[in-house]
């Protein structure tokens, strides 16, 4: 298993090289992704904040996201996250952001999507989205392979 350090040391090192900034939405990695990003030195150079949108309340309250912006979209969908995603940056005024909204586990969702499911966005000057699919219920392993896809993502926008 990586480090916090190692999933997100080149993110971290390009976001400062290039004086950009960015924000994080994030569910069923319950921080990891914010953990990562500040645990490399440095890290108030890029990282302005981020929230653990775990409940319908926690993401209208930490996030502001309403009805009408989410109207059409359907759950755990890479659109949905990258909603989530456009209105993190949006609060924040960052360059990027990364929004993951995921089924850690060990049951699924009530609207039929299985335990080790996420869809992740990044945001930004090159929007990217993915689904990520493990085929596990467990959930601390799917917590961590979520947030270490998070960042593979993020590095494949930060590269185009």
């Amino acid at each position: 298993m990586h480090t916090l350090t190692d999933m997100s040391a080149i993110v971290a090192n390009l976001l400062k090289q290039r004086g950009e900034t960015v924000a994080v939405a994030e569910t069923s990695t319950g921080g990891l992704i914010s953990s990562a990003l500040l645990a490399v030195p440095g890290a108030s150079a890029y990282y302005t904040g981020g929230s653990v949108i775990y409940t319908m309340a926690s993401r209208k309250v930490l996030l502001g996201i309403n009805r009408a912006q989410v109207e059409g979209l359907e759950p755990m969908t890479e659109a949905m996250a990258l909603r989530f995603a456009e209105v993190a940056r949006a609060q924040l005024g960052t360059t990027w952001s990364v929004a993951e909204l995921g089924i850690a586990g060990p049951t699924g969702a009530p609207y039929g999507v299985d335990a080790g499911t996420s869809v992740i966005a990044v945001d930004g000057p090159q929007p990217m989205t993915m689904t990520v699919v493990t085929g596990s219920n467990d959930r601390e392993k799917n917590m961590w392979a979520f947030t270490a896809a998070a960042f593979e993502l993020f590095e494949q926008a930060l590269a185009h």
